[in-house]
């Protein structure tokens, strides 16, 4: 593990790998950069392979207030690391609340972002703005942590594991796919009373900040190609044409279901590898 400590005092923890067109991959919750372990590899066949902690989760810093969960702050931390790694450019990857990361980094820094890939997501505002039942029922944790502290820290608090793990179960089709290790590096990060904290924070931050953030850039597209990629048989997938949700926000885009549910980058590493192999050695 690497670490770089940003300009606003955020330490961003991280693990290069590979040689090579750089791309940047961010996790979701309640994960961390361990999420990758199987695709980082067959990436760094081609490419310089970044794995990063957001802030907030892993190995990072654990901001103080909400305000500071914000996906803009949690992109600039990541743009700042990439320049401090000498990458100016770069392919972007993310994955559930790194994949809402890396949308608000292609739209505040669209000149660094080579290519954008999303996994899993339908647009922040559209989400929130349109609240389905399909969607509160089973996504009711945005909700949830949203609450006001310490309510849901509290909750969790009590038991991180049974709490998170009925996440991954639930969201992604029962535990059986998980890596161990992996399960081990999310149940330490998750275990942290801070770490729940700037969890709960970031779920308040996107509510109460960008919302109100993502309303004001409503009709501003990314340009850069852009990949996006969703679980057949997840929440996402069965609730919304999860290419329509986008199509009026990437202009140059590909859309393709993979097996599993929401968290395929972990149950099904290989064709998910596959799938960005794909796409980043198209646009080299």
């Amino acid at each position: 593990m690497m670490t770089f400590t940003t300009a606003e005092d955020v330490t961003i923890a991280h693990d290069i790998q590979g040689d090579g067109p750089p791309v940047l991959l961010l996790h979701g919750f309640p994960q961390t950069r361990a999420m990758w372990h199987a695709i980082a590899p067959q990436l760094a066949q081609d490419f310089t392979v970044v794995t990063a902690d957001l802030r907030g989760y892993g190995a990072s810093t654990k901001p103080a207030q909400m305000e500071d969960m914000s996906f803009r702050n949690m992109a600039t931390d990541q743009r700042a690391l990439m320049e401090h790694l000498g990458f100016d450019q770069f392919h972007l990857v993310g994955h559930d609340r790194g994949a809402r990361t890396a949308h608000r980094m292609a739209l505040d820094s669209a000149n660094s972002v080579l290519s954008l890939t999303l996994m899993d997501i339908v647009p922040t505002h559209l989400l929130l703005n349109e609240v389905t039942q399909q969607f509160a029922r089973a996504y009711y944790h945005w909700f949830f942590l949203a609450q006001p502290a310490p309510f849901p820290e509290t909750l969790i608090g009590h038991d991180p594991d049974a709490y998170f793990e009925s996440c991954l179960a639930g969201w992604g089709g029962g535990m059986g796919g998980f890596d161990a290790d992996a399960l081990e590096a999310y149940r330490t990060s998750w275990r942290d009373p801070d770490c729940i904290r700037t969890m709960c924070n970031d779920y308040r931050a996107g509510i109460d900040v960008d919302f109100d953030l993502d309303a004001s850039y409503l009709g501003r597209s990314v340009d850069c190609p852009a990949l996006v990629l969703y679980g057949a048989d997840g929440v996402m997938g069965r609730s919304y044409d999860v290419a329509a949700t986008w199509a009026d926000r990437l202009t140059n885009m590909q859309a393709k279901g993979l097996p599993g549910g929401h968290f395929f980058p972990d149950t099904h590493s290989v064709e998910t590898a596959k799938a960005l192999t794909d796409f980043l050695s198209s646009q080299k």
